[in-house]
């Protein structure tokens, strides 16, 4: 579970360190903040999402371990040779080798988890994983941040953090053991019939809750890491920030914030009454509630002080969800269809992320900077009107528990006649 939270944390520093160095490879390039979300989201997001689910589909009928240690060892390599790139096109291209490795690491990861724990542990065991989070946002922000600063190129960055990640690849395949598939759920694992993706689509549907959930964790990633897609360039155009300074302030709040609230989630989590899902959902509605009007705050106040204060508030409501949320969709999914449905979890949670966030807080940027005169003050009122969609996937967790009875039912009847 360790190394496959280290895993995460590479996978995570990747992506990061694009939105630490967005303002210098949108001067570099010459791009309007909608160019530059093209560029960096959009390019990883379409290649993620359409490869996705073929990888998925893969890992619910083969060797898991070997599609992970297979999709780092690309994913990296990519990652390093961006800091090669001279051009849009370039770029464009390597980004999108970025997006078909990575498409290969989390939904075979959770799938491996879920079969190391039985259901009422891998909230805990996932929420684990999830350090990986903290660690590779503080390595992908505040690392990546100094290297910029030191080495004056925004492409030193993308070497030094993604060339590791190639040898990584090699410990996962030596080390990494795969569990025999739905070891706690189904009859008989070896000869379960496998499903395709219009059943696992047909059964997530039908699953009412599950689909509350999966929306729940996509609105979250429109809101919390869109938001934070472009923090970076807020801090550095706002406040005159340089890009290790600005990432030295967010990379220790991803870190240190990030890591109390996944340990503390852990520690909730594996509280004997928190074992029934409703109760985690109910806590995920209240925390993304409550979190929702400081996420505001950050981008409405003109003080420095106000908004780091404001980002230690909402940065850890960002990553609690993530162990949690996975958790209990798997919790809804009979074993032959998880890595497929985690697949399309993370499809809808990368539309809203690399999609909708970046083109759309670009393109209100872009049209508010000529009446504004400014383009510092067309993002923040961009990010303002991002930052009120917390509320939207509250209201998804908490709709979410009216069908638990029924889903977990079927759920048991599906394992059953596997």
């Amino acid at each position: 579970m360790l190394v496959l939270g280290l895993v995460y944390a590479l996978n995570i520093a990747d992506r990061y360190v694009v939105s630490t160095v967005l303002e210098p490879i949108r001067i570099e390039f010459n791009l309007s903040d909608t160019g530059v979300g093209w560029l960096t989201g959009v390019s990883l997001a379409l290649f993620y999402i359409t490869v996705g689910i073929p990888i998925s589909q893969l890992a619910d009928r083969s060797n898991r371990r070997n599609i992970v240690a297979a999709a780092m060892g690309l994913w990296s390599l990519m990652t390093a040779m961006l800091g090669l790139t001279q051009n849009f096109w370039q770029f464009l291209l390597v980004r999108i080798g970025v997006g078909i490795g990575e498409a290969g690491g989390t939904p075979p990861s959770t799938s491996i988890i879920a079969d190391y724990f039985p259901r009422d542990r891998r909230a805990f065991a996932l929420t684990v994983y999830a350090l990986g989070l903290p660690l590779g946002a503080w390595l992908g922000s505040n690392v990546a941040g100094q290297i910029v600063d030191h080495f004056h190129s925004w492409r030193a960055a993308f070497i030094a953090l993604g060339a590791p990640g190639v040898l990584f690849g090699l410990i996962i395949f030596l080390t990494v053991r795969e569990p025999t598939r739905g070891r706690f759920e189904c009859v008989d694992p070896i000869t379960e019939e496998k499903t395709s993706l219009g059943e696992t689509l047909r059964f997530l549907w039908s699953q009412r809750s599950a689909w509350h959930i999966n929306a729940a964790g996509t609105v979250i990633c429109l809101w919390g890491w869109g938001l934070m897609y472009w923090t970076q360039t807020f801090l550095e155009r706002n406040y005159g920030l340089t890009t290790a300074e600005a990432g030295s302030r967010l990379g220790t709040i991803y870190l240190w914030a990030g890591i109390a609230a996944t340990l503390a989630t852990s520690a909730i989590c594996a509280m004997p009454q928190m074992r029934e899902p409703k109760r985690i959902a109910w806590f995920l509605a209240a925390i993304t509630l409550c979190s929702t009007i400081p996420s505001f705050v950050i981008y409405w106040t003109h003080s420095l002080w106000v908004a780091t204060l404001m980002l230690w508030i909402v940065v850890p409501a960002i990553y609690l969800y993530v162990g949690p949320t996975m958790a209990l969709l798997l919790n809804f999914l009979p074993c032959s269809m998880r890595a497929q449905g985690m697949a399309i979890s993370l499809l809808t949670a990368n539309v809203a992320n690399l999609i909708v966030a970046p083109l759309v807080v670009g393109w209100i940027s872009d049209t508010l900077a000529g009446p504004l005169h400014s383009n510092a003050e067309s993002l923040r009122y961009a990010l303002m009107a991002l930052s009120l969609t917390g509320f939207w996937a509250a209201y998804h967790y908490w709709t979410s528990v009216r069908t638990y009875a029924a889903d977990g039912e079927r759920i048991q009847l599906t394992a059953a006649t596997a």
